[in-house]
């Protein structure tokens, strides 16, 4: 017996009811792989709408049937694309463009940017203050802490630069903490000149004896010891100071 589900499947169509819709890219231009690993050829008449237009992207999504693409490299996933009918997209984008030349899109966008603006300034205060409370040096290097903590905000909170300050699957405290240690290994160390041998788990060995490298010195400024012009903390937030 033929179900109501199976005759309405089309030969060359994505079947909703027994797959995902997200893959990874294909052997060909015009294929993809499911999480199995089986290749599927693209569905004839569909196209493949680039990721760059968030809005576009999110409209044909919800629009419809549609083939979301992405690809791992180490631990992160970049997006491949989305395909979809090339109806569809031409048809979403026309409106799209409609849309944006109206006056009110223009407002609307200028608006919206002074608002995201006004977020992040208030996202880094928030974060400058939590690195300082992270820091808490003796009174003696608050100076020092304040110029530490304004070097690591300026490097780890600009939108898109895909620091641990910019995640929200921590509290801020817990970023804080992650960006300063990320911040002196890589300025107070030579970690980004050391050979580290291709042995899994290794290079986290390295970063774990590094990070703790950093707390011990950290922890010299929170007792109010002195350090010296040669501390590697100063000589890097020096370094920063440099045009």
């Amino acid at each position: 017996m033929v179900t109501a589900t199976a005759s309405r499947r089309v030969a060359g169509r994505p079947d909703s009811t027994s797959m995902t819709n997200l893959f990874t890219p294909g052997p060909t231009a015009n294929s993809v792989k499911d999480a199995n690993g089986k290749v599927r050829a693209v569905p004839a008449g569909w196209v493949l709408l680039p990721p760059g237009d968030a809005a576009l992207t999110r409209r044909v999504k919800a629009a419809g049937e549609h083939w979301v693409v992405q690809e791992k490299k180490g631990r992160k996933v970049f997006s491949r694309g989305v395909w979809a009918p090339a109806t569809t997209i031409d048809r979403i984008r026309a409106e799209l463009e409609a849309e944006r030349s109206t006056e009110s899109f223009a407002k609307r966008k200028v608006a919206d940017a002074k608002r995201r603006e006004k977020a992040q300034e208030i996202y880094v205060e928030d974060f400058t203050g939590a690195v300082v409370s992270f820091l808490a040096f003796h009174p003696n290097h608050a100076e020092l802490a304040r110029r530490l903590a304004k070097v690591v905000s300026d490097h780890a909170t600009p939108v898109g630069s895909g620091t641990v300050a910019r995640t929200k699957r921590i509290p801020v405290e817990q970023r804080a903490e992650a960006a300063v240690i990320a911040w002196m290994r890589h300025q107070t160390t030579a970690y980004d000149s050391m050979t580290i041998p291709r042995v899994k788990g290794k290079r986290r060995e390295v970063r774990r004896m590094l990070a703790q490298r950093s707390k011990e010195l950290l922890a010299r400024y929170r007792r109010g010891e002195v350090n010296g012009e040669q501390c590697p903390l100063i000589r890097a937030i020096e370094k920063e100071r440099k045009p």
